[in-house]
C-alpha cells in the first residue's frame, strides 16, 4: 500500500499539474516545452539514434541466442491467448490511430511536402518516402515496444516479481528497486503513460471530429471534441468494467477485422499494382539501408538535420515515451511464450502488417494528389478523407474510418486504463475497477482540458521530453535482463554448441 500511495500520489500530482499549466498557461508551457524538446533533438539527437540501434541489436541477439528458448513463466506455462487475440491486442494497444491517422499523410508529406533527400515530387523522393515511413513504423519501433515489454514479462512471470517498470532493475540495483529510486522510476513511467495516452485521445477525438466535419460538414469545434471524448470514455469505462478478458480482447479482434476491412476496399479500389510494386521497392530499399538510416545523424549547415530531427528523432522518443504504457500491456498478455517467439511475434507481425498498410494508403494518397494537388493542403486529420473523397465509395470508406479509428480510440484508453492500475496497485495483474475509472476520467479530463486551451502541442512535447530520462531506464533494463538471462544461461547449460569435456591426459 505504501508504494501504490507513492507512486498514485506522485504521478497523479504532477500530472495534474502539468495539465492546469496547460489549462493556465497553454502559450508559456508550449514554449517551455518546445525549447527543452528543441535543445534535447538538437545535443542528443546522436543518442537516440544509438540507444534504438543498441535495442535493435540486443533483440537480434536474444532472438539468436540459446536464451531465446527461455519461456516467460515456468517451464509448463503456454499462453493463454490465440494468436489472432494476441496479435491484435499488441497491435490495438501499440499504434492503432497512428496507423489511421499517418498511414496517408506521412508518405504523402515526405514525397511532396518535405522530402528527407531528393526534391520533393521526384522519382527518387517517392522511393525515399515509404523507405523512411518504413523505417519510422518498422523494426526498429516495435523492438523499443518489445524490449520493454519482454524484461516485464521476464521479471513478473519467470521471477515472480510485481508487474512494474522498477522490479526490472532488480538484478543491478537490488533491494534499491523498492525504495525511493524504484518510487521515481515507477512515476516516470506512470506520467509517461498518462501524457502519451491523453495526447492520443486528443489526436482520436481531432480525427473523428475532422471526418464527421468532412463528410457531413458538423462544425470541427472544441464542444464537438468534448462530446466525442465523453460519448468515447463512456464506452470504454464499460469495456474496462468488463475486464481484460471480454472487453479488451473483443474489441482488439474487431479492430483487426475493420482494419482488415478498410485495408481489402482501398487496395481494390486504389492503384493496386502500383501499391505491390511500390512496397516491393519500398522492402528492398529499407532493408538494404536500414543501417545507415538507423545512425544518419546529418552533421552540417545544409539543413538536412531539422528534417531528422523533426522526423526520426522525434518519432524515436515518441515510440520511447509510449513504451511504458506498451510494453506493461504487451507483457501483460503474453505470459508462456519463449523469448525467441515473444521478440519475432512483437516486432516481424506488426512491421510487417505497417508494411502493407502504409503501402495502400501511402500509395492511394500520393496518386490521388498526382490527381488533386489540393489533398495536401488538408490538414493531418482530414487528409485521409480526402483521399477517399478521389475514390469510389468514398463515404463507405470514409464511415468505415471513423467507426475503426472510433475502436481503436477505446481500446487504447481501456488498456491504458489496465495499464495505470497496475503500475499504481504495485504490478497487479487485475486492479480494482475503481482505479482504472479514476484514471480513465482523469486521463479524459486532462485531454479535453488540453484540447480547449489548445495546449495538446505542449503536451506532445511534454511526451518528447519524458522519454529522455525513461531511454535511461530502457538501457538500465537491458543491462538487467542480459545480466539474468546470462545466469539462466550458465545455470540450465544452454550453449548453441555442446560444452565439450575436457580429454583426460
Amino acid at each position: 500500500m505504501k508504494k501504490m500511495s507513492i507512486v498514485f500520489w506522485g504521478s497523479g500530482i504532477l500530472t495534474i499539474f502539468s495539465a492546469l499549466f496547460g489549462v493556465i498557461a497553454p502559450q508559456s508551457l508550449e514554449k517551455l516545452t518546445s525549447h527543452i524538446q528543441q535543445w534535447l533533438t538538437t545535443n542528443f539527437g546522436w543518442y537516440y539514434l544509438l540507444v534504438v540501434a543498441l535495442i535493435v541489436a540486443f533483440c537480434l541477439f536474444l532472438i539468436l541466442s540459446p536464451v531465446g528458448s527461455i519461456r516467460l513463466g515456468k517451464s509448463t506455462d503456454r499462453p493463454k491467448y490465440s494468436n489472432r487475440s494476441w496479435f491484435a491486442m499488441l497491435f490495438s494497444a501499440g499504434m492503432g490511430i497512428g496507423l489511421v491517422f499517418w498511414g496517408a499523410a506521412e508518405p504523402l508529406s515526405h514525397f511532396a511536402i518535405d522530402a528527407p533527400l531528393a526534391p520533393e515530387g521526384s522519382q527518387q523522393a517517392l522511393k525515399d518516402a515509404f523507405r523512411y515511413t518504413f523505417f519510422h513504423w518498422g523494426i526498429s519501433a516495435w523492438a523499443i515496444y518489445a524490449i520493454v515489454a519482454l524484461a516485464l514479462a521476464y521479471a513478473q512471470f519467470r521471477k515472480g516479481a510485481p508487474g512494474l517498470i522498477s522490479s526490472t532493475l532488480y538484478p543491478i540495483i537490488g533491494e534499491k528497486s523498492k525504495g525511493a529510486l524504484g518510487h521515481l522510476v515507477d512515476i516516470i513511467a506512470v506520467f509517461a503513460t498518462v501524457i502519451g495516452v491523453a495526447t492520443t485521445l486528443g489526436l482520436g477525438a481531432q480525427q473523428i471530429n475532422g471526418g464527421l466535419s468532412f463528410l457531413f460538414d458538423i462544425p470541427n469545434s472544441f464542444f464537438i471534441q468534448l462530446l466525442i471524448i465523453g460519448f468515447v470514455t463512456v464506452l470504454f469505462l464499460i469495456s474496462a468494467s468488463t475486464g481484460l478478458d471480454k472487453g479488451i480482447q473483443i474489441l482488439s479482434n474487431w479492430n483487426l477485422y475493420i482494419a482488415l476491412v478498410l485495408l481489402i476496399l482501398t487496395f481494390i479500389i486504389g492503384p493496386s499494382v502500383n501499391i505491390l510494386n511500390t512496397m516491393t521497392s519500398a522492402i528492398g530499399g529499407y532493408i538494404q539501408n536500414i543501417v545507415q538510416m538507423s545512425l544518419r545523424t546529418e552533421p552540417g549547415p545544409d539543413g538536412a538535420r531539422a528534417w531528422v530531427d523533426s522526423w526520426t528523432i522525434f518519432y524515436w522518443a515518441w515510440w520511447m515515451s509510449w513504451a511504458p504504457f506498451v510494453g506493461i500491456f504487451i507483457a501483460r498478455i503474453s505470459k508462456g511464450r519463449t523469448i525467441r517467439e515473444f521478440l519475432l511475434g512483437v516486432i516481424l507481425v506488426p512491421t510487417c502488417v505497417s508494411f502493407i498498410w502504409f503501402a495502400t494508403f501511402g500509395v492511394t494518397a500520393i496518386d490521388a494528389y498526382q490527381q488533386q494537388p489540393s489533398i495536401a493542403e488538408l490538414p493531418t486529420e482530414q487528409l485521409l478523407f480526402g483521399v477517399f473523397n478521389e475514390l469510389p465509395m468514398s463515404f463507405i470508406l470514409s464511415c468505415i474510418t471513423i467507426v475503426l479509428v472510433a475502436f481503436f480510440f477505446i481500446t487504447s484508453a481501456d488498456s491504458a486504463t489496465f495499464v495505470l492500475g497496475m503500475q499504481t496497485t504495485n504490478g497487479s495483474l487485475n486492479p480494482p475497477f475503481q482505479v482504472k475509472l479514476l484514471w480513465g476520467l482523469l486521463t479524459s479530463g486532462i485531454a479535453a482540458s488540453l484540447l480547449f486551451s489548445g495546449g495538446l502541442t505542449a503536451l506532445q512535447n511534454a511526451a518528447i521530453i519524458v522519454a529522455f530520462p525513461f531511454s535511461m531506464i530502457i538501457l538500465l533494463m537491458i543491462w538487467a535482463l542480459y545480466k539474468s538471462l546470462m545466469d539462466e544461461r550458465r545455470k540450465y547449460q544452454l550453449y548453441i554448441r555442446p560444452k565439450l569435456k575436457k580429454q583426460e591426459k
